[in-house]
């Protein structure tokens, strides 16, 4: 049985939590030019907005009005269409609570079967689609983790551990200084070295013939080039997590494709057929923005910022 002590500690985190989270959400918005809107928790299965992650998951489905309609696994691509519907102009963006539901997460201290994200998306020019471009979006998410780590330290009297400066680095550069480990353990070397990480190039094919990760081939450009042959426009945020001693993922983001880069990763993944959908058609027919987005993990910037050792500690969760 808990104490009063364990209970009344419990209680005040669910404050602490809400309070980092509304904290980083409003430096999120201010750094980004965004308004916040209300999001889809399903969409049409026709429609080509679900996100197939890494072409392996199932998602949640059900009949409705004759329809197969699925649970969302991302936004990523009804972010882009929802620029389009309320006209959002260049400079300034949306962003939204996403909740989803991933059966096929392999449960661990860092994931859940519920997966809530800051999904933000911003139209930009076709020529604004660069890796500056890119970096620049990424050091804005990370300056305001860095504010709710520091309003958080501030609150409770705790240690901030993020540095000053955002490491950038690119996949190819990160397999050569760690030719030994795997990607994931690349990914642990890096964000211990250097404490937060903005890791370009994620789903292209490296010098060893692998990849780093997966991607869809449908929503973030891993195929643009960059001035040295590097491909990528896209990134993921690592910090080092000092109490499981450990790498944690808290953003994926990136320049999304543009019509000819779309053909060019289906091709490559033997998914052109998905060219007939709704969502793909309009972006090869220029009926889309360009833009650039992507998703903040919600429990983990708490998990972090407040120094939790599992997910757990900052979700709803079921107890039996």
């Amino acid at each position: 049985m808990e104490t009063l002590i364990e209970t009344t500690t419990k209680f005040k985190l669910v404050g602490q939590i809400e309070e980092v989270k509304a904290f980083f959400e409003k430096e999120l918005k201010t750094r980004l030019s965004l308004t916040k809107v209300a999001s889809p928790l399903f969409v049409g299965k026709k429609s080509g907005f679900n996100d197939d992650l890494n072409g392996v998951e199932k998602a949640v489905s059900f009949q409705l009005d004759n329809e197969e309609h699925q649970v969302v696994h991302s936004l990523a691509k009804w972010k882009r269409w929802c620029l389009r519907d309320i006209k959002v102009p260049i400079g300034q963006g949306i962003v939204t609570d996403m909740r989803a539901i991933r059966t096929d997460e392999v449960l661990s201290p860092i994931h859940s079967h519920l997966v809530d994200q800051w999904d933000w998306e911003k139209p930009i020019l076709k020529e604004e689609r660069t890796l500056e471009n890119l970096i620049d979006h990424g050091i804005s998410v990370f300056q305001s983790l860095r504010a709710a780590e520091q309003f958080y330290s501030n609150k409770d009297g705790s240690s901030t551990t993020l540095p000053v400066h955002l490491k950038i680095i690119h996949t190819e550069d990160l397999l050569q200084k760690f030719p030994e480990l795997t990607p994931k353990g690349r990914e642990h070397a890096i964000a211990k070295e250097f404490g937060a990480v903005l890791l370009i190039g994620v789903g292209g094919k490296l010098s060893n013939g692998e990849r780093h990760d997966l991607r869809a081939p449908d929503y973030d450009d891993w195929t643009t080039k960059d001035e040295s042959g590097r491909p990528g426009l896209n990134a993921d945020i690592l910090v080092w997590d000092t109490v499981r001693e450990l790498s944690l993922e808290i953003s994926s983001m990136g320049v999304r494709v543009c019509e000819e880069v779309l053909v060019k990763q289906l091709k490559e993944q033997g998914k052109e057929d998905r060219l007939s959908l709704p969502f793909h058609k309009d972006l090869l027919e220029g009926r889309l923005p360009y833009s650039i987005g992507g998703g903040i993990g919600q429990s983990r910037v708490a998990m972090f910022v407040t120094k939790q050792k599992d997910i757990q500690e900052v979700q709803a969760n079921i107890s039996v």
